[in-house]
């Protein structure tokens, strides 16, 4: 099956560049610390069409970050991800010589949550000289390219989404206790209909699935292992290359990322504003 390239709108304010076929676009000519009501229209439109939205050479402050993700929604604290010490809203995410940190798995933000961030913006300040790309996937694809008797299978099932196998594992027993009873296990559908445009996509992901509802994880293994494997398709994908003042901007509702490891030994510092989602259906 041919993958589409993405069907470009028609926008008033901003000049769009298509990645590749599969997923995002690079917003070009654009100052994010300069907003209009007509511009945020325009951005927000694009990143419904292209689901990751790409911007070079932004030159913001951490609160002019914090304001351009205000303008597209309300703004979440990470539960566990260290934030700036004065602006709780950012996450850092700081790779030393001495402290190496990449999420090296393909996955969507948090979703053992009743209400996953509906999308991130991610700005690099501080980029090595060569590594550290960010890829992204296209979960709406990998729902259209699964053959069809497997679309049969997951078209009703829901999945358990849990901290378990991620943040729950750096924790002491008493904290691990405390975050389960503030955030227990979630059931949402393993097809899931984005709110905004309704279309169907593919939500599970190996960080936070567990099973599928119903079944043991043993039971569940073989077909989640098989929609694992989706966002491993080249051909709903693309790779971006960070530079500082660069920013990447994500739908978590119908992609996945996968942050490449190539860097260990130098230094990398990107910060993150996340917007508040809602119940997946």
């Amino acid at each position: 099956m041919a993958v589409p390239a993405a069907i470009a709108t028609d926008y008033s304010t901003i000049r769009v560049t298509p990645t590749t076929g599969g997923i995002g676009a690079e917003i070009e000519d654009v100052d994010l610390r300069e907003l209009t009501d007509e511009l945020v229209c325009d951005l927000k439109q694009a990143w419904l069409d292209y689901k990751v939205l790409f911007f070079r050479n932004q030159q913001l402050t951490k609160k002019q970050h914090i304001s351009y993700g205000q303008a597209l929604g309300e703004l979440e604290i990470h539960p566990f991800t260290p934030n700036d010490d004065t602006h709780p809203e950012l996450i850092v995410l700081h790779s030393t010589p001495d402290r190496f940190f990449a999420a090296q798995t393909w996955h969507s933000d948090v979703t053992f949550r009743k209400c996953p961030p509906l999308g991130s913006i991610l700005y690099g300040r501080i980029i090595p000289q060569w590594g550290g790309d960010t890829c992204f996937a296209n979960m709406e694809l990998a729902y259209e390219l699964l053959p069809d008797h497997i679309k049969q299978q997951v078209e009703d099932l829901n999945a358990v989404h849990s901290m378990a196998k991620t943040f729950a594992l750096r924790m002491s027993e008493s904290e691990r206790e405390s975050a389960f009873e503030k955030y227990p296990d979630q059931l949402h559908p393993v097809v899931r209909t984005h709110p905004e445009t309704g279309r169907k996509s593919l939500y599970v992901n190996i960080n936070f699935t567990m099973r599928f509802e119903g079944q043991t994880e043993e039971e569940s293994a073989k077909l989640l292992e098989i929609l694992y494997e989706q966002a491993k398709k080249p051909e709903l994908q693309c790779r971006f290359h960070w530079a500082p003042g660069s920013i990447a901007q994500w739908d978590n509702r119908c992609s996945q990322h996968y942050a490449v490891p190539d860097y260990e030994g130098s230094e990398r510092r990107v910060e993150r504003v996340t917007l508040v989602g809602d119940k997946p259906f």
